[in-house]
This record gives C-alpha cells, sequence and structure tokens, in this order.
C-alpha cells in the first residue's frame, strides 16, 4: 500500500469515457503512473453532465479498477472539466508603486496580481486558472519576477480560463457521491498540454490540439507561460454524425466505418471503392462509396482546424509557435490527420507524446489518456509545491527554535 501523501490521482469525466489516472511522485516531484482505470461515460454530452445517476456508477467502475490497479486507497482527485461555456483570454493589471525608493516589493507583485484577476465576469461565472505571462515595469518587459527593481508603474499580464460556476458545480457534486474530495478542478486543455509539451516547447512556442469526442480543447504555450485557449462543442462524435447522415446509416454503423475505413483525407485507393453495411444477422441493407465517406470526414475536421487557426490568426499567434503542433485526444486518431493539419496551419504538425511522465508503458503512449496523465501532471507539481513551502517554514522554525534554546 502507497503512502497517502505521495499519491495523486487525475480524473477526467469525458464524453466517450471516465478515466482515472493514479501517480506516485518521487522526492524531485516526478511522478510514476502506477493505476489507470476507464468505463464507458454514459450521461455525458459535449464534455457536460447530463444525467448525473448514470455517470456516478461508471465513475464508481473506473475509480474501483485504478485503486485496485495502484493498491492504494484513494481519497481525493483533480477533476478534468471542460465544455461549450469554458473560456480563456488575456488580462492587463495595473499598479502604482508608492514606496518613496520605487522600490518593487512583493506586496507590489501581489496587488497588481490581484488587479489582474479583478475581471468583470458574468455573475455565473467563476475563474478556474489566472496564469500570470509577463511583468512590465515602467513599459519595459520582464519575464521574471520584478522584485528589488526600481520603477513607478508595474503591470503584468495574465490568462484568464473561466466558466459556468454551476457546470462546474455539477461536477463536484457527482464525485463528492462517490465519497471522493475534489482538490481542485483544472481545465482540461490546460492538463494535455501538461502532459505533452517539455520545457523547451513551452519556450519556443506550442500549439496543443486534444480531439475528444464532444469537444476540442486547444491551448498555445510561449515563453514558458499559456498565451492562448479555447474549447469548441464539437469533436470526434461531430464526425460520425456527419458520416451517418451523410450516408444515411445509423450512428453505431458510421462509428464502425470511421474507425475501419476512416481517414482525414481521401485517399487514392478509396476511389471506386464500395463496401456494404449488413444488419445485426448478415443482410446488406446499404452499400456505402468509401471514397464518399473519406471526403465527409475531411471537409468536417478540415473546418475544426480552420476555426482553430482563425482564432490563432486574431491573436497574432502563429508565428509564435516555432515547436510546431502537437494533437493528441482519441479524435487525433483517424489516419492522414496530422497530414491535413499540416496543410492547413502550414507548420509542423505531430502527434504528443507523454513527457516527464513514468510508468505504465501503454498509458503514456494512448493519446485517448493525455488528459487524465496531465491531470496528474498537474496535481503532483501542486502537491510538490506544497511540501516545498512546509519544509521551508519546518526550516525556518528550526533555526529559530535552536537560536532561541541558546539563549
Amino acid at each position: 500500500m502507497f503512502n497517502d501523501d505521495n499519491v495523486v490521482v487525475g480524473l477526467e469525466i469525458g464524453t466517450h469515457k471516465i478515466c482515472a489516472a493514479v501517480g506516485e511522485m518521487n522526492d524531485d516531484g516526478s511522478v510514476n503512473i502506477i493505476g489507470m482505470g476507464q468505463s464507458k461515460s454514459n450521461g455525458v454530452r459535449k464534455g457536460e453532465i447530463c444525467d448525473p445517476e448514470k455517470v456516478e456508477i461508471e465513475l464508481r467502475t473506473a475509480m474501483d479498477t485504478a485503486e485496485k490497479m495502484a493498491n492504494a486507497e484513494l481519497r481525493n482527485v483533480f477533476l478534468g472539466v471542460s465544455g461549450g461555456h469554458v473560456r480563456g483570454f488575456n488580462n492587463r493589471g495595473n499598479h502604482t508603486v508608492l514606496s518613496s525608493e520605487h522600490e518593487i516589493s512583493e506586496e507590489d507583485v501581489q496587488d497588481v496580481i490581484r488587479n489582474a484577476k479583478a475581471i468583470n465576469l458574468a455573475a455565473e461565472d467563476t475563474v478556474i486558472h489566472a496564469v500570470r505571462q509577463n511583468f512590465y515595469v515602467d513599459g519595459q518587459e520582464y519575464l521574471a519576477s520584478p522584485l528589488g527593481i526600481c520603477g513607478s508603474q508595474l503591470a503584468v499580464d495574465m490568462h484568464v480560463i473561466h466558466g459556468k460556476a454551476t457546470r462546474f458545480q455539477n461536477a463536484i457534486r457527482l464525485v463528492r457521491a462517490t465519497q471522493l474530495e475534489v482538490n481542485e478542478i483544472v481545465f482540461n486543455g490546460l492538463a494535455s498540454a501538461l502532459a505533452l509539451l517539455t520545457a523547451e516547447q513551452k519556450e519556443i512556442g506550442a500549439l496543443v490540439i486534444d480531439i475528444g469526442a464532444g469537444t476540442t480543447e486547444y491551448v498555445v504555450y510561449a515563453d514558458n507561460a499559456i498565451r492562448f485557449s479555447g474549447v469548441l462543442a464539437v469533436g470526434g462524435d461531430h464526425v460520425t454524425n456527419d458520416i451517418a447522415f451523410g450516408v444515411k446509416i445509423s450512428l453505431s454503423r458510421a462509428e464502425n466505418l470511421k474507425r475501419e475505413y476512416g481517414s482525414a483525407l481521401v485517399r487514392a485507393d478509396a476511389k471506386g471503392q464500395v463496401v456494404n453495411v449488413t444488419s445485426d444477422v448478415g443482410q446488406v441493407i446499404k452499400s456505402v462509396n468509401i471514397e464518399h465517406m473519406q471526403r465527409i470526414m475531411s471537409l468536417r475536421l478540415e473546418e475544426l482546424f480552420q476555426i482553430i487557426l482563425g482564432d490563432l490568426e486574431k491573436a497574432g499567434l502563429t508565428n509564435y509557435l516555432r515547436a510546431g503542433i502537437f494533437l493528441t485526444g482519441g479524435g487525433s486518431k483517424v489516419p492522414g490527420i496530422e497530414h491535413l493539419a499540416e496543410r492547413i496551419f502550414q507548420m509542423n504538425v505531430s502527434h504528443g507524446h507523454a513527457a516527464g511522465i513514468g510508468g505504465i508503458t501503454s498509458a503514456l503512449d494512448d493519446p485517448q489518456f493525455a488528459t487524465a496523465l496531465g491531470l496528474v501532471k498537474y496535481g503532483s507539481m501542486k502537491q510538490y509545491q506544497r511540501g516545498a513551502r512546509r519544509g521551508l517554514v519546518h526550516r525556518v522554525q528550526d533555526i529559530f527554535g535552536r537560536f532561541w534554546q541558546r539563549d
């Protein structure tokens, strides 16, 4: 049985699957995956819970599997959240340095950060992340802390991610109904980026696109900070729906065709190829032109990438992605999707792989688990930082204790 203090659990309640990943923290803050649990996700639509009772049953199944594999008692989780209501934007806070010598103090830094977080949101919205980007002192940019620098005007840019409080609360209550506590809610797109990107890629600029069943999240990192994030309520299910509508077959048969013959680009060998769709008793009910089906898929995925590209162009970020684009999520498994994305974005595109995480190889190599792995990595970073702060406090207390004992 593992030490509870070293165990971190990431929980993703997705449109197609519920996934729990269990990590064991090492002394240096790195993490190894020691358990995985997965179940179907009945009761979730477009990344949001619509039938809590069904979701709770599947959630218990996933958590039980993860707990047995990890041989650890799981008590709390870092919970991933998404949905079309989640938004991200950049905001600047300003602060006047009032000290007589105009030397920036820790209090000044905290004041300007509070000002950047003080944004006007709709009453039903709440902030889940406020990520610091750059500081400015009298207009000059500082990537690191401006403590001790002299200046009269201090500013900071932050990336703020927010969404509907009630939607987040519904997910939290569902988890608590299974006798688990939620340490923190985390944007799925942020988690996926943390799972895949190295420190160098975060520095030189990268875009992570996570294509799930019901949603697609995307995050831009540059200069080691989030510069942009977004969610589209479009994913692999919409590709399946387009096929079903376009060739006039059921959703289940469209999903099977997508998995067996799907492609993000129309393949040369698909021309003239016809596949018979049969009933449960083997009777032919439909003949499907594979070229036509692949064209339907290609158009939907091209539209998805074009929307993301348009957002990046508006934000002026297309020239900052020197590390390229990384695809992940179950919807990214479509053959040819990298080539389609390269054609749209005009830059290098590849499938992302877990970086800086050890453990179960099958989970690390599967793009559908990127979010859950990233939630574990996020949680381990948070717990390591808290442990380091506690350690510092204890060391200071120990020093002062010895000092007073000498007197």
